[in-house]
């Protein structure tokens, strides 16, 4: 464990979405690494997120906690930033990562997955700012972090959704900017490329199935069709680039849609 006073975020709190697996479990850690409490919040079996929680808390020496509010429904928002006010007297740092997925053309997507991904990816960063805002310009200080995606800045067929909700959140980040340009506070967009989270496995191992592939063969053949890298991105580098975000360097850097994507964008 190391010293508290060479951490730059101790007695901080960070509010991680969806961070009981793949990129904000990476950022989650990387916070807890630099001093910071965390609050988790996700899906999954409730003795192994325990468990998740109450190690990072020990291999850190920070304290933490966990929310199981459905990213979805506002009112559940709305208890889980009440339960971080009282656990630990606000959030600090707000990390709006929670996100689903569904691929398939505009003509035949189901309504009510549209419906589902633009509450979760996009909606629900909304309801977690509004609440955090009063918090942070108290204390004049805070940092927003929207995992937005590399299609907050390009498209791809067949993400209708998924695109226009990522496009949607980096809209919101810059006029989350804007109105906390002259405090404490900032607001930015990660906007990774491929990752390898369990969504992106998922279309890994859809793909395999779909075109007789091993599994090393599918992962090549995604990364080469927009990643010029042939690399996945990781969570530990995202988490380093939160941390960033986080540092006083950062604090000039207001409203950027920073992208960590192999060079995708760059095409």
């Amino acid at each position: 464990m190391q010293s508290s006073n060479a951490r730059q975020l101790s007695g901080k709190t960070a509010l991680v979405t969806g961070s009981t697996s793949g990129i904000g479990l990476g950022i989650a850690r990387a916070l807890a690494g630099q001093g910071a409490n965390i609050v988790f919040n996700g899906f999954g079996d409730a003795q192994q997120i325990e468990k998740l929680y109450t190690d990072t808390g020990s291999e850190f020496g920070v304290q933490t906690a966990y929310h199981n509010a459905d990213m979805s429904k506002p009112d559940e928002i709305a208890a889980m930033m009440d339960y971080a006010a009282s656990k630990f007297g606000g959030v600090d740092i707000l990390v709006n990562n929670a996100g689903i997925q569904h691929v398939a053309a505009v003509e035949d997507f189901p309504p009510e997955r549209w419906d589902a991904i633009i509450a979760i990816n996009l909606s629900s960063a909304f309801h977690t700012t509004r609440l955090a805002l009063p918090g942070m310009k108290q204390k004049n200080w805070g940092r927003i972090i929207n995992l937005a995606s590399v299609h907050g800045l390009v498209g791809s067929a067949q993400k209708s959704a998924y695109v226009a909700a990522k496009h949607g959140l980096v809209g919101f980040t810059k006029v989350t900017a804007l109105e906390t340009a002259q405090t404490g506070i900032t607001c930015n967009a990660i906007c990774p490329g491929w990752v390898l989270t369990p969504l992106v496995q998922k279309q890994v191992d859809d793909r395999a199935a779909r075109e007789g592939l091993d599994n090393d063969a599918a992962r090549k053949a995604l990364l080469a069709e927009k990643q010029p890298s042939g690399e996945f991105v990781t969570p530990d580098e995202l988490g380093a680039l939160a941390v960033f975000f986080c540092s006083p360097a950062a604090d000039q850097v207001r409203g950027v849609a920073w992208n960590m994507d192999g060079g995708w964008a760059a095409q």
